[in-house]
């Protein structure tokens, strides 16, 4: 029988830029990251899966490829081995909305089914199954750290807050059971509203973060809470509406949670002096910084915490929102300080805010005369971020333009323009 075409992953490849050889490098650097190897894939491999040769993918080559993608290997074509082939339609000729309703009306069947009458009985939901979402919620944190703001990162968190949702009513369940179904699924939502955000698709953030919010309040999860509403101010502060990106900021401070946990204080602190700066308020950022760090100082680095702030408890997220503000400020010496100590502290699999704050350290650097320090700078970021991650890629348009305008005509221009040229190439 002749092969048939994977035109779900050709789709998937052209829609996100892809070569062969660039998802194949890709893939290797997850399967390193997985396994401690770096995978042997080349262009030919991604040739055979496009062209059918090869329709299952070796375990570790699977889940790294999945964790690039952000959705699961059968999303993306491929076939457990004795199963037939389906036949699915490419992913371009279905609306992000039916492709949801589609996943979420395939998980709601099965809920129904496990909870008819008559067939067997009543499933006991417990606590089992709010870990079993739990570790589906580390996954998505990780390929956040990874990718940030990939398309199917998001439908993946969304889908799974649907699964958690409609676990509510698969079977019986204690109170306490049913608030933390609530609490999962408004995680979920949450890391789908983040990955919007982060890909700058702020109507559909919006869209996530009012699910995410209704869920939390059935939750009563404090910490949940404190993470939607600080999330939602950093979406407006990214749409430039810093009255809204304040006030949504105040609802996270004021939380009881932060007078319990300094460690939220203190990320709540830093991310409005971030938006202090889109003000141009020097005097609220550098007060709220300090509180920030005084808070940071008192929290209990041993307290159990949400896997969400890891970054927040070795003080990189401090740091990072540090070089926003006072980029913001014009105060590009300290922006390039508070980015070195940024870079240091933000551990290995903090892939996206390292490429964003390795641009803003090229901003930084740039606006202080170094136009060749700032372009070798700006010439380490990651291909893969600077060609596929939204904030990234836009970041570092507005260096290119910086630097035209500032050295038109130079070689260092010209080193820059060649760089880019190559980033596209290997896209």
């Amino acid at each position: 029988m002749d092969a048939i075409r994977n035109t779900v992953l050709e789709t998937w490849m052209t829609e996100h830029g892809y070569s062969s050889n660039s998802l194949a490098d890709a893939v290797n650097r997850a399967v390193g990251q997985l396994t401690g190897h770096v995978g042997g894939l080349d262009g030919a491999s991604v040739r055979a899966w496009k062209a059918g040769r090869v329709t299952w993918p070796k375990s570790a080559t699977r889940r790294a490829l999945e964790d690039v993608t952000g959705l699961p290997a059968v999303a993306l074509g491929f076939v457990p081995r004795g199963r037939s082939s389906p036949t699915p339609a490419p992913p371009q000729q279905e609306e992000p909305d039916m492709k949801r309703r589609t996943l979420v009306g395939g998980i709601a069947a099965a809920a129904a089914a496990a909870a008819a009458p008559g067939t067997a009985s009543p499933r006991r939901i417990g606590m089992s199954d709010v870990n079993r979402l739990n570790k589906r919620f580390a996954e998505i944190i990780a390929s956040d750290h990874r990718h940030g703001g990939q398309l199917g990162i998001e439908q993946r968190a969304a889908a799974l807050a649907d699964e958690a949702l409609n676990l509510q009513n698969a079977g019986s369940a204690t109170q306490r059971v049913r608030s933390s179904l609530y609490a999962s699924a408004a995680a979920f939502r949450s890391s789908a509203m983040w990955a919007a955000i982060d890909g700058r698709r702020y109507d559909v953030a919006k869209a996530h973060m009012r699910e995410a919010q209704a869920l939390a309040e059935m939750s009563g999860d404090q910490a949940i809470k404190f993470r939607i509403w600080s999330h939602a101010g950093t979406m407006y502060r990214h749409m430039g509406r810093p009255a809204d990106a304040l006030a949504a900021n105040d609802v996270a401070r004021n939380l009881h949670l932060t007078r319990r946990d300094p460690l939220f204080a203190s990320l709540g602190h830093a991310r409005q002096a971030a938006t202090y700066g889109l003000i141009g308020d020097t005097a609220a950022v550098h007060q709220a910084l300090g509180r920030a760090r005084d808070a940071l100082d008192r929290a209990d680095q041993g307290s159990a915490r949400p896997v969400w702030m890891t970054a927040a408890g070795d003080g990189a997220e401090l740091e990072t929102l540090a070089v926003a503000a006072h980029l913001r400020l014009g105060n590009y010496a300290q922006a390039e300080s508070h980015a070195h100590r940024s870079l240091t502290l933000l551990r290995p699999q903090m892939q996206r805010d390292r490429a964003i704050n390795i641009a803003r350290l090229a901003h930084a650097q740039l606006a202080q005369g170094a136009a060749d320090a700032a372009t070798a700078t700006a010439m380490t970021v990651p291909a893969d971020a600077a060609t596929h991650h939204a904030r990234v890629a836009r970041m570092l348009q507005e260096f290119g333009a910086a630097l035209r305008a500032t050295a038109s005509g130079s070689t260092t221009v010209r080193t820059w323009t060649e760089h880019v040229a190559a980033w596209k190439a290997i896209a």
